[in-house]
């Protein structure tokens, strides 16, 4: 139900009903024309004159099944599925070889979350069909509805029989290859698939992605090559090649490929951090600068330009400048941990151990919950004297790090600087279990604590019980 007049005509019609709609006359159109102005508003999202179309439709041409068939459709669209089924199920009787019926009924199904029913509806269909590509692939997507995913390439792989340029099935089947983890499988595919199409871009791209996956980068760097000379437009191969240049450090010719990126696209950040990080590897320290700085000019909104930045001056040792850039990175996006992470370090480097905790604790906040996060703030309380905050933090990171000595080890000292005898002591010898040879971190923190006459005893009776 597509548009078949030629452009001029269209306006003409179009034009036609527009005029009529604002002065409020009746002009008679056929029902062809209707079908072209419906399909017209549908294609453009104008939702409303397609129903006004409609209407008028079908007030001059009642019997017309596809301005019905238009109808079922935007009621299937504003989810009113039982009304769409009531006014589609006469229709069968009218035209029962209809594939359009079918694929409506089917749709009103899979809206109602009846998968299976939508299949078998879409299978009575293919009997009926000239062309089942498309069917095939309606009847991919709802087997991906049911999370089958190995029927759901099936009927992929039965659209790219049918159309062997259907992409979009052949991006449906390297996803299901990809969720099954049949990475083998999908290479063995892909390349089968290239034997009938060789020049297909999209099927070399993907080839060079598996490949990648199972660590084969000379021949995903291959891969990617074929992609670049059946396009030499395709931005997604040279960025995908780069990325791979860059794992086998051949760091000059990922700078030639982003720079290529560049040239189609103009310029982009992402492809002048990429640059940037590369001439960084080779050790051109200004030109990494210099690529990093453009591309947040470029784009001020881009945190990982910010945060490559940052890195930089880190490693420098240039903590002052590199704080001030990881800033400018939690300013676009405050809720990524690594970055309050960062912040943490850099300040903690300065000595600004207030700042750093709270950092640490923003990080925590955020869902980092790795051991040495935790460590890192409690060890500031420690310093802070905030020894009652330090132990609470300690005792939630047990929770994570059930048998870990350095949480016990600290616990003990906090709880015994508290005068906690019970549960220093307690945790003491926690710790002591778990790995005796790492009581210097008791010793080091709490070097007072350790000294006291009870600590070495319980210490040297644990030694000895242990021999």
């Amino acid at each position: 139900m597509e548009f078949s007049q030629s452009d001029d005509n269209q306006e003409v019609t179009l034009s036609k009903f527009e005029s009529m709609l604002k002065t409020n006359s009746v002009f008679f159109f056929d029902s062809n024309e209707f079908e072209n102005i419906i399909h017209h508003y549908l294609e453009s999202g104008k939702i409303a004159l397609a129903k006004k179309a409609i209407k008028l439709g079908l007030s001059q041409h009642p019997a017309s099944l596809n301005l019905k068939l238009f109808q079922v459709e935007i009621l299937i669209f504003e989810n009113k599925l039982n009304e769409a089924d009531r006014l589609l199920s006469p229709l069968f009787e009218i035209e029962p070889n209809n594939e359009e019926l079918y694929i409506q009924k089917a749709n009103i199904y899979s809206k109602k979350d009846q998968h299976e029913k939508a299949i078998e509806v879409f299978k009575s269909a293919i009997k009926i069909s000239d062309d089942c590509a498309d069917l095939y692939s309606l009847i991919g997507m709802e087997y991906l509805f049911l999370d089958q995913y190995q029927e759901a390439k099936k009927n992929f792989i039965k659209c790219i029989e049918l159309d062997v340029e259907d992409y979009s099935a052949l991006y449906n089947i390297i996803y299901c290859f990809d969720f099954l983890e049949e990475t083998t499988e999908a290479i063995e595919y892909l390349n089968s698939y290239l034997d009938k199409n060789p020049y297909c871009e999209v099927a070399w791209h993907q080839l060079g992605k598996q490949y990648v996956e199972t660590k084969e980068l000379l021949k995903a760097v291959a891969a990617y090559d074929f992609a670049i000379i059946s396009d030499d437009t395709f931005i997604g191969a040279y960025l995908e090649k780069a990325k791979v240049l860059e794992k086998l450090n051949r760091y000059d010719e990922a700078i030639e490929n982003y720079k290529i990126t560049m040239a189609i696209e103009e310029s982009t950040a992402y492809a002048l951090v990429k640059i940037g990080y590369c001439y960084e590897r080779l050790n051109n320290n200004d030109l990494a600068l210099q690529h990093y700085y453009q591309a947040v000019d470029e784009d001020p909104a881009l945190d990982k330009g910010w945060m490559r930045i940052t890195k930089f001056f880190a490693a420098k040792k240039d903590y002052q400048k590199a704080l001030l850039y990881i800033n400018k990175a939690i300013d676009i996006d405050a809720d990524n941990s690594s970055y309050w992470l960062l912040f943490s370090t850099m300040n903690e480097r300065l000595n600004l151990f207030e700042e750093a905790e709270r950092g640490y604790k923003k990080t925590l906040e955020l869902g980092d919950c790795e051991l040495n996060t935790w460590l890192s703030r409690g060890d500031i309380l420690i310093k802070l004297g905030e020894y009652e905050a330090a132990k609470f933090n300690f005792v939630q990171a047990l929770e994570y790090h059930q048998k870990s000595e350095e949480l016990e080890f600290r616990l003990s000292g906090v709880c015994l600087k508290l005068n906690n005898m019970d549960a220093g002591y307690a945790h003491l010898l926690t710790g002591l279990h778990i790995n005796s040879e790492h009581v210097f971190i008791l010793e080091e923190l709490f070097p007072e604590v350790y000294q006291r006459k009870a600590v070495l005893q319980l210490i040297e009776n644990f030694k000895n019980s242990s021999k």
